[in-house]
């Protein structure tokens, strides 16, 4: 875990999947995923963004923000907006996307150079305070991000994943569980 890290803004070209722009700054005080991918890596295609969507799916009653980032370092001819478009159809990807801007006089793109990422996939998780909770190169297990998102949400003290209803009586104290 990283400490007292505030990681740098997104500089994105082209959102998809959202109507409006989103930005680090605007999402204060939520808890934010940032999957960064390429959709001619492999490792992206098995395994982290099938990973994504899961999460967006798994925390979408809470107010995580998950936000995919596609950050182009290789094959730039191949991997246009036109084709990522229809990418983010075929496999169905419903969670917010953004096209990091082209870098100048170099084939890193201005995010990927601003946070340090090493490659593909990389994630990101920044907690409530806005700081560094996670960066991640590499495939990440699907329980440890799950933990990691659920201590990132919990952080203000509210249960994570469970909302009450009215009338909702059932609870659990030690080996005593009630329901109505």
């Amino acid at each position: 875990m990283l400490k007292e890290t505030r990681p740098p803004e997104l500089v994105v070209s082209q959102w998809l999947n959202t109507s409006k722009p989103l930005s680090l700054s605007g999402l204060a005080g939520r808890p934010v995923l940032i999957h960064a991918f390429q959709m001619l890596c492999p490792g992206c295609v098995a395994h982290a963004i099938p990973q994504t969507q899961k999460a967006h799916r798994a925390f979408g009653g809470t107010d995580l923000q998950v936000i995919g980032l596609h950050t182009v370092f290789e094959h730039h001819d191949a991997m246009t907006p036109v084709a990522l478009k229809a990418f983010v159809l075929e496999y169905g990807l419903t969670f917010p996307i953004g096209i990091d801007e082209a870098g100048v006089n170099t084939p890193l793109p201005v995010t990927m150079q601003l946070h340090g990422m090493r490659g593909t996939p990389t994630t990101i998780l920044i907690g409530r305070d806005g700081n560094l909770i996670a960066h991640q190169f590499g495939q990440i297990d699907d329980m440890a991000l799950g933990a990691m998102i659920a201590t990132a949400l919990a952080a203000d003290g509210d249960a994570v994943g469970i909302r009450k209803t009215a009338g909702d009586n059932k609870s659990c104290a030690g080996d005593r569980c009630k329901s109505p």
